[in-house]
């Protein structure tokens, strides 16, 4: 039997030939990231191993990202744990305030992380970097401190469910609304431990952000990993982002898999996923009349300079509700710049949005953003949970940045076609 596109990465990083599902496999790591939640919990762990040094101080990731800049005392404490460790051992790869972005963004822009690679991070949703065709996954603090000591991690090689991608999108519909509209269809533990791959003519249509929010989203399916077929848009994307190494992994003709969808891009609406699950979703048509307090434009999902092209194209000229806040969040600092030189901070402040500093912030409920019981939030961020984004009798819709951006204007969820 074949292997999947995750099964041939696995296999090729373990030294063997061949894998199957179900195996236990030791395997060598080309990156391992951590935050200022989770780093510091692996550092004290690595402290306890007594190693004289970490593996490679160039394939480990320190992002200060989730409470930056520091909120608190505590966040301030464990930021200064992570610099301290970063200082001492050389960490080379170490982003702080002022070039800081949020992780999953800001690795690839970097070139940190590609096709090919085998990534783990402190952080769920490391899943992203299969939009580039890289195996990633998020594992635990203790597994992070042993990878920085020893460059490997113990692996289960999952399953896999195929995703048939076919056709294009409409106008207004983006990543957000296919991963949406799949957890919708599959539910939040649908891919439970397995691996989502994503092929078919209709990948040809999404550009390299669509990728990464799908990507991003796939461990709301209970997912183990996320992963696309690398094809030319993949291949400049790594060449612009100083990766010139692109490597190749398609999944053998005879690959079992224990599921395979049809995903018909052009018939996808812009979708919402109601509190308090991402699989609660409905298309726009069926949304009602449902008023909101807040809108969130960022995060890991959908904080790149297309979302934020996106959410400017619909707040030009236009004004957010007198009853709505409306925050957005560039990525990272040369997406900032960016939308900066190209006039999109002009166009959100002038339509009365916030605009900060890279920062994961409101997403998990961290800071700049937190919602009063009551209130309600669109966001484009990757979680509704109950008290995700403050009080726990708060409300959190998930949705796309035209979707976030024309609720702005509406202050209720709107269609992008509606404003």
């Amino acid at each position: 039997m074949g292997m999947t596109m995750s099964q041939k990465i696995l296999a090729e990083h373990s030294g063997l030939t061949s894998v199957k599902a179900g195996d236990i496999i030791m395997a060598r790591l080309d990156m391992v990231l951590g935050n200022d939640i989770t780093a510091p919990v692996a550092v004290k762990e690595y402290a306890k191993m007594g190693c004289p040094s970490v593996f490679d101080r160039e394939k480990i990731a320190l992002v200060m990202d989730h409470f930056t800049p520091n909120k608190d005392i505590k966040a301030a404490e464990q930021c200064k744990i992570v610099r301290e460790f970063a200082r001492e051992n050389g960490i080379v790869n170490f982003f702080d305030v002022g070039e800081v972005g949020v992780e999953h963004a800001l690795l690839p822009e970097k070139g940190l992380v590609g096709s090919g690679d085998l990534v783990i991070g402190a952080d769920s949703h490391t899943c992203t970097y299969g939009a580039l065709g890289a195996f990633s996954t998020g594992v635990g603090s203790t597994d992070m401190a042993y990878a920085m000591a020893t460059g490997k991690a113990w692996f289960k090689v999952p399953s896999a469910i195929k995703f048939v991608l076919r056709n294009k999108p409409r106008k207004w519909v983006s990543g957000k609304d296919v991963i949406l509209h799949i957890i919708g269809k599959i539910g939040v533990n649908g891919a439970q431990y397995k691996s989502m791959e994503f092929t078919g003519e209709g990948v040809a249509h999404l550009s390299m952000d669509d990728r990464f929010t799908i990507a991003n989203m796939a461990i709301e399916a209970g997912a183990k990993n996320g992963i696309f077929e690398v094809d030319e848009k993949t291949i400049e994307y790594e060449k612009a982002n100083s990766r010139g190494n692109t490597k190749v992994y398609k999944a053998d003709p005879d690959a079992e898999y224990d599921e395979v969808y049809e995903i018909d891009l052009s018939a996808i609406r812009p979708t919402v996923a109601f509190p308090h699950l991402p699989e609660n979703t409905r298309t726009i048509d069926e949304v009602g009349e449902v008023k909101i307090d807040q809108v969130v434009i960022g995060s890991c999902t959908n904080g790149r300079l297309e979302d934020l092209e996106i959410a400017a194209a619909i707040l030009k000229g236009r004004s957010v509700h007198k009853d709505c806040r409306v925050l957005i969040i560039p990525a990272t600092q040369k997406i900032y710049l960016e939308a900066m030189e190209k006039g999109l901070l002009k166009i959100f402040v002038e339509a009365g949005c916030a605009v900060s500093t890279p920062t994961c912030g409101p997403c998990l409920g961290g800071h700049m953003g937190i919602l009063a019981k009551g209130e309600r939030a669109v966001a484009t961020t990757n979680r509704n949970f109950v008290g995700r984004m403050g009080h726990t009798e708060s409300e959190v819709y998930l949705a796309s940045p035209a979707v976030a951006a024309a609720s702005a204007v509406a202050g209720k969820i709107a269609s992008p076609e509606e404003v």
